[in-house]
Protein backbone atom coordinates (compact mmCIF):
# COMPACT_ATOMS: atom_id res chain seq x y z
CA UNK A 1 0.00 0.00 0.00
CA UNK A 2 1.33 3.01 -0.82
CA UNK A 3 0.83 6.17 1.83
CA UNK A 4 0.17 9.72 1.57
CA UNK A 5 1.64 11.54 3.83
CA UNK A 6 -1.31 13.90 4.52
CA UNK A 7 -4.31 13.21 3.31
CA UNK A 8 -4.74 8.96 3.85
CA UNK A 9 -4.07 5.50 2.02
CA UNK A 10 -4.08 4.77 -1.50
CA UNK A 11 -2.83 1.87 -3.07
CA UNK A 12 -0.03 2.61 -5.44
CA UNK A 13 -0.18 -0.70 -7.23
CA UNK A 14 -3.83 -0.28 -8.10
CA UNK A 15 -3.56 3.13 -9.19
CA UNK A 16 -0.53 2.14 -11.30
CA UNK A 17 -2.39 -0.42 -12.96
CA UNK A 18 -5.34 1.55 -13.76
CA UNK A 19 -7.63 1.02 -10.98
CA UNK A 20 -10.54 2.92 -11.93
CA UNK A 21 -12.03 2.99 -8.45
CA UNK A 22 -8.85 4.08 -6.39
CA UNK A 23 -8.25 6.70 -8.84
CA UNK A 24 -12.03 7.76 -8.39
CA UNK A 25 -11.06 8.03 -4.98
CA UNK A 26 -8.12 9.97 -5.47
CA UNK A 27 -10.56 12.32 -7.59
CA UNK A 28 -12.66 12.93 -4.60
CA UNK A 29 -10.21 13.20 -2.13
CA UNK A 30 -8.05 15.94 -3.79
CA UNK A 31 -10.60 17.56 -6.53
CA UNK A 32 -11.76 20.15 -3.87
CA UNK A 33 -8.49 21.04 -2.99
CA UNK A 34 -6.93 21.56 -6.47
CA UNK A 35 -9.97 23.29 -7.61
CA UNK A 36 -9.56 26.15 -4.74
CA UNK A 37 -5.83 26.55 -5.59
CA UNK A 38 -6.88 27.10 -8.97
CA UNK A 39 -9.26 29.65 -7.59
CA UNK A 40 -6.61 31.23 -5.54
CA UNK A 41 -4.37 31.56 -8.37
CA UNK A 42 -6.16 32.55 -11.80
CA UNK A 43 -9.55 33.96 -9.68
CA UNK A 44 -11.60 32.36 -12.41
CA UNK A 45 -14.10 29.40 -11.83
CA UNK A 46 -13.79 28.33 -15.33
CA UNK A 47 -10.50 28.42 -15.39
CA UNK A 48 -10.19 26.67 -12.43
CA UNK A 49 -12.39 23.86 -13.47
CA UNK A 50 -10.02 23.05 -16.28
CA UNK A 51 -6.79 23.03 -14.31
CA UNK A 52 -8.86 20.62 -12.24
CA UNK A 53 -9.95 18.41 -15.39
CA UNK A 54 -6.22 18.73 -16.51
CA UNK A 55 -4.69 17.92 -13.71
CA UNK A 56 -6.40 14.79 -13.18
CA UNK A 57 -6.46 13.61 -16.72
CA UNK A 58 -2.52 14.12 -16.62
CA UNK A 59 -2.34 12.25 -13.64
CA UNK A 60 -4.03 9.34 -14.98
CA UNK A 61 -1.87 8.87 -17.75
CA UNK A 62 1.40 9.70 -15.70
CA UNK A 63 0.36 7.66 -12.57
CA UNK A 64 2.87 4.73 -13.56
CA UNK A 65 5.77 6.78 -13.45
CA UNK A 66 4.94 7.70 -9.78
CA UNK A 67 7.80 6.98 -8.11
CA UNK A 68 6.20 7.67 -4.54
CA UNK A 69 9.26 9.48 -3.32
CA UNK A 70 7.00 12.38 -2.85
CA UNK A 71 3.35 12.40 -1.64
CA UNK A 72 0.10 11.99 -3.86
CA UNK A 73 -0.72 15.28 -2.77
CA UNK A 74 2.75 17.20 -3.43
CA UNK A 75 2.63 15.06 -6.46
CA UNK A 76 -0.89 16.77 -7.77
CA UNK A 77 -0.28 20.02 -6.79
CA UNK A 78 3.03 20.27 -8.49
CA UNK A 79 0.57 19.01 -11.48
CA UNK A 80 -1.81 22.01 -11.40
CA UNK A 81 0.70 24.99 -10.41
CA UNK A 82 2.29 24.01 -13.38
CA UNK A 83 -0.91 23.94 -15.65
CA UNK A 84 -1.88 27.13 -13.70
CA UNK A 85 1.08 28.37 -14.72
CA UNK A 86 0.77 27.51 -18.32
CA UNK A 87 -2.33 29.28 -18.75
CA UNK A 88 -0.94 32.47 -17.14
CA UNK A 89 1.77 32.20 -19.74
CA UNK A 90 -0.99 32.47 -22.62
CA UNK A 91 -3.17 34.83 -21.35
CA UNK A 92 -0.76 37.24 -20.05
CA UNK A 93 2.75 36.58 -21.01
CA UNK A 94 4.32 40.11 -20.07
CA UNK A 95 3.37 38.83 -16.38
CA UNK A 96 4.45 35.23 -15.82
CA UNK A 97 8.00 34.91 -17.99
CA UNK A 98 8.33 31.54 -19.64
CA UNK A 99 11.94 31.42 -19.47
CA UNK A 100 13.07 29.92 -15.80
CA UNK A 101 10.10 31.14 -13.77
CA UNK A 102 11.22 29.46 -10.85
CA UNK A 103 14.67 29.42 -10.10
CA UNK A 104 15.48 33.48 -10.29
CA UNK A 105 14.78 35.60 -7.73
CA UNK A 106 14.73 39.24 -8.37
CA UNK A 107 16.36 41.74 -6.49
CA UNK A 108 13.43 43.23 -5.04
CA UNK A 109 13.56 45.60 -2.02
CA UNK A 110 11.84 44.64 0.82
CA UNK A 111 8.00 46.50 1.46
CA UNK A 112 8.58 48.95 4.22
CA UNK A 113 5.40 50.67 5.52
CA UNK A 114 4.23 47.87 7.93
CA UNK A 115 1.33 48.48 10.20
CA UNK A 116 0.83 46.00 12.81
CA UNK A 117 -2.64 45.11 13.14
CA UNK A 118 -2.72 42.48 15.92
CA UNK A 119 -4.82 44.40 18.16
CA UNK A 120 -7.56 44.94 15.78
CA UNK A 121 -10.52 43.40 16.77
CA UNK A 122 -11.15 39.40 15.13
CA UNK A 123 -14.32 40.95 13.82
CA UNK A 124 -12.88 43.24 11.34
CA UNK A 125 -10.30 40.98 10.32
CA UNK A 126 -12.90 38.07 9.65
CA UNK A 127 -15.47 40.23 7.97
CA UNK A 128 -16.42 40.22 4.52
CA UNK A 129 -14.91 43.59 3.50
CA UNK A 130 -11.84 42.43 5.36
CA UNK A 131 -11.50 38.93 3.52
CA UNK A 132 -12.26 40.55 0.10
CA UNK A 133 -9.66 42.94 0.46
CA UNK A 134 -7.22 40.29 1.75
CA UNK A 135 -7.91 38.43 -1.43
CA UNK A 136 -7.23 41.44 -3.44
CA UNK A 137 -4.10 41.82 -2.34
CA UNK A 138 -2.75 38.36 -2.25
CA UNK A 139 -4.15 38.41 -6.19
CA UNK A 140 -1.89 41.71 -6.52
CA UNK A 141 1.04 39.39 -5.27
CA UNK A 142 3.97 39.10 -7.97
CA UNK A 143 3.05 35.40 -9.39
CA UNK A 144 6.00 34.13 -8.28
CA UNK A 145 5.74 35.43 -5.06
CA UNK A 146 1.33 34.60 -4.93
CA UNK A 147 2.20 30.78 -5.37
CA UNK A 148 4.31 30.21 -2.30
CA UNK A 149 2.04 32.01 -0.36
CA UNK A 150 -1.11 29.95 -1.47
CA UNK A 151 0.88 26.82 -1.13
CA UNK A 152 2.14 27.27 2.10
CA UNK A 153 0.01 29.30 3.82
CA UNK A 154 -3.57 28.82 2.96
CA UNK A 155 -2.63 25.17 1.74
CA UNK A 156 -1.17 24.11 4.55
CA UNK A 157 2.09 22.54 2.44
CA UNK A 158 5.51 22.45 4.59
CA UNK A 159 8.42 24.53 3.48
CA UNK A 160 9.90 21.19 2.12
CA UNK A 161 6.88 19.93 -0.02
CA UNK A 162 6.21 23.33 -1.32
CA UNK A 163 9.90 23.19 -2.52
CA UNK A 164 9.19 19.95 -3.83
CA UNK A 165 5.76 21.37 -5.96
CA UNK A 166 7.90 24.26 -7.12
CA UNK A 167 11.42 22.73 -8.00
CA UNK A 168 12.98 25.50 -5.83
CA UNK A 169 15.31 24.98 -2.38
CA UNK A 170 13.72 25.15 0.62
CA UNK A 171 15.50 28.97 1.21
CA UNK A 172 14.39 30.08 -1.75
CA UNK A 173 10.34 29.31 -0.48
CA UNK A 174 11.28 31.04 3.04
CA UNK A 175 12.88 34.18 1.45
CA UNK A 176 9.56 33.60 -1.00
CA UNK A 177 7.16 33.34 1.59
CA UNK A 178 8.61 36.31 3.78
CA UNK A 179 8.71 38.49 0.94
CA UNK A 180 5.00 37.71 0.17
CA UNK A 181 3.48 38.22 4.33
CA UNK A 182 5.46 41.47 4.11
CA UNK A 183 4.14 42.73 0.83
CA UNK A 184 0.58 41.73 2.34
CA UNK A 185 0.92 43.46 5.75
CA UNK A 186 2.15 46.67 3.44
CA UNK A 187 -0.74 46.29 1.25
CA UNK A 188 -3.17 45.43 4.16
CA UNK A 189 -1.85 48.91 6.47
CA UNK A 190 -4.15 51.64 4.98
CA UNK A 191 -7.14 49.20 5.22
CA UNK A 192 -6.88 47.69 8.88
CA UNK A 193 -5.23 51.40 9.68
CA UNK A 194 -8.26 52.97 8.94
CA UNK A 195 -10.01 50.48 10.63
CA UNK A 196 -8.70 50.47 14.17
CA UNK A 197 -8.64 54.24 13.57
CA UNK A 198 -12.31 54.13 13.34
CA UNK A 199 -12.20 51.68 16.70
CA UNK A 200 -10.79 54.20 18.35
CA UNK A 201 -12.65 56.71 17.71
CA UNK A 202 -16.11 54.92 18.18
CA UNK A 203 -14.97 54.33 22.24
CA UNK A 204 -13.54 57.95 23.05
Amino acid sequence: MGKDGRNGKFSLEALRAGDRVEFARLVETYSSLIFRLGIKMLQNPQDAEDILQETFIKAYKNIANFDGRASLSTWLYRIATNEALMLLRRKQPESVSVQQPWNEDSSETEPLQIFDWCCLPEDDLMSAEGRAYLDKAIENLPYSLRVVFLLRDIEGLSTRETADVLDLSETAIKVRLSRARLRLREDLSTYFGSRLKENRYARQ
